[in-house]
């Protein structure tokens, strides 16, 4: 290339960058800048930047904190589930699943495993004490570090023995027995009444670490008192008791009620007993006597039973034996049904014992006072030595309609119970209410009758016999009759 075509070139080289340096590029980019800056705060984008500097602080604030340790997500899925991939930007911790805690059996459904709410009637009070101690390894191997202390408290009650005191829970009693006061004067506190507390004492004792059956407050304070009266002219002796009712609804009787519901038939708790029972009269079986039969027939079963252990069997055995003895004691005799007669019931400790002059015996007539009213009864069977105040479902339905055998009718200490020591029948029978009403307004007027506007309650015969009944009855005890002396005269005859 010639010189001057060098010479050409670099002065066309010179124009262009004299002419690009002729453009005012600064002006330019602030007009730019002036004219975003206006625009700009009318748009979205400085909410866009604010967001973005949000997440961009928290994405830092994130990095500089420590993550827990990663829990392996546990997921139930079919087979034909697709799992979805999990975001990675969030770790997403499981759910701890909620503890299922089981309550406690042997607390009520009310206390929720709290026994300061318990239905047993005690008031529990609690005391926390923190002492220092040693090392904590050391604390876990000693019994006495941790421990709690329970003590049962329980006031002994005093019995009630003069006439006001009785009158407290019975204020119309020296109304209804005026001769009463002067009994009362010499009254003894019966030892029924300090056997019957020393036994609750000792289940008290027994049970003391088994909340969940140890007796109530009601039933351990069941009785006011139990006294020992003799009327000072008649020398009558009656054994004076005030307490509350509960209701018993044993007994079965095959001449006077032949039928009885299923459910009491095939009851394994029904008891078809009394204390008080008479030769049967009739040749009409016993309505219970079938459903024992069915229960010794299971027991059978059971036995034959492969998978029956022999601990279970031995007493499936001893089981069959008793049943097979109440079948033939319920062929043999009969008993009172409480729910027909009028009955009370006293501890068994009461109508053994062969000492006292004025313990009960079955048989004896009684009569209940409540609420002014007079019930005539008898002494018709035997209970626990640690309770006392029970009485026939017959008799309860009369003083409270709603009572029921799960439904006691006087829970106060309200009722008084008047046994007459020593006046039951030589011969046992069937329930005669128009006698048991004589006998008990005899012995009334013993110890002064009954006070002015007071009668002796009269019950009605709710399983009476129509006429065309009792001549069945009295042919099948001539016919029983006739076969015991035909069964006696072989008997007699010798041998060939």
């Amino acid at each position: 290339m010639s010189d001057r075509s060098k010479e050409s070139l670099l002065e066309e080289n010179r124009e262009q960058k004299a002419g690009a340096a002729g453009f005012p590029w600064i002006r330019a980019s602030v007009f730019v800048l002036v004219c975003f800056a206006v625009i700009v705060p009318f748009t979205s984008v400085p909410e866009k930047l604010k967001d973005y500097a949000k997440e961009v602080y928290a994405a830092r604030r994130a990095a500089n904190t420590p993550l827990p340790p990663p829990k392996e997500p546990v997921a139930e899925t079919t087979p034909e589930e697709e799992i979805p991939p999990l975001p990675k930007p969030v770790v997403v911790e499981p759910e701890e699943p909620e503890e299922q805690i089981v309550p406690p059996q042997d607390h009520t459904v009310e206390s929720g495993g709290d026994i300061r709410k318990m239905y047993k009637g005690f008031k529990l009070k609690t005391h926390v004490n923190v002492d220092k101690g040693d090392l904590a390894s050391q604390e876990r191997g000693d019994e006495e570090s941790y421990t709690a202390e329970y003590t049962l408290n329980i006031n002994l009650p005093q019995p009630s023995k003069t006439m006001s005191e009785l009158s407290k829970v019975n204020p119309k009693l020296d109304a209804i027995l005026p001769g009463l006061a002067s009994m009362v004067e010499d009254a003894e506190v019966s030892g029924f009444y300090y056997n019957l507390y020393q036994n609750k004492v000792d289940r008290l004792k027994r049970d003391a670490l088994k909340l969940n059956v140890l007796t109530t407050k009601h039933n351990f304070y069941d009785c006011e008192t139990i006294l020992n009266l003799s009327h000072p002219e008649s020398k009558r002796k009656v054994l004076l008791m005030q307490a509350d009712m509960d209701v018993v609804s044993d007994g079965s009787d095959g001449d006077r009620l032949s039928t009885m519901p299923d459910e009491i038939v095939n009851s394994t708790h029904y008891q078809p007993f009394t204390s008080y029972g008479w030769p049967k009269q009739t040749r009409t079986e016993n309505p219970m006597v079938a459903g024992w039969k069915k229960r010794i027939e299971n027991a059978k079963k059971e036995i034959a039973d492969p998978a029956t252990k022999e601990a279970r069997k031995q007493w499936l055995k001893d089981r069959i034996e008793m049943l097979k003895r109440g079948i033939a004691d319920m062929k043999a005799r009969s008993f009172l049904i409480a729910e027909y007669d009028p009955f009370i019931v006293m501890p068994v400790n009461v109508i053994t014992n062969r000492d006292d002059k004025h313990a009960a015996k079955v048989g004896d007539y009684a009569v209940v006072i409540h609420d002014g009213k007079v019930y005539p009864a008898i002494v018709g069977d035997g209970g626990p030595t640690f309770k006392v105040g029970e009485a026939s479902l017959r008799l309860a339905k009369e003083i409270n309609a709603n009572s029921s055998p799960y439904r006691r009718p006087v829970s106060n200490l309200t009722v008084t119970y008047i046994v007459f020591s020593g006046s039951r029948d030589a011969d046992k029978s069937a329930p005669d209410y128009k006698k048991w009403h004589q006998e008990c307004s005899s012995l009334l007027e013993e110890i002064g009758g009954l006070g002015e506007g007071y009668e002796l309650h009269q019950w009605e015969d709710l399983l009476a016999k129509t006429p065309e009944a009792a001549d069945e009855v009295e042919e099948d005890a001539a016919a029983e009759a006739e076969e015991s002396g035909e069964d006696a005269e072989q008997e007699k005859a010798p041998q060939e």
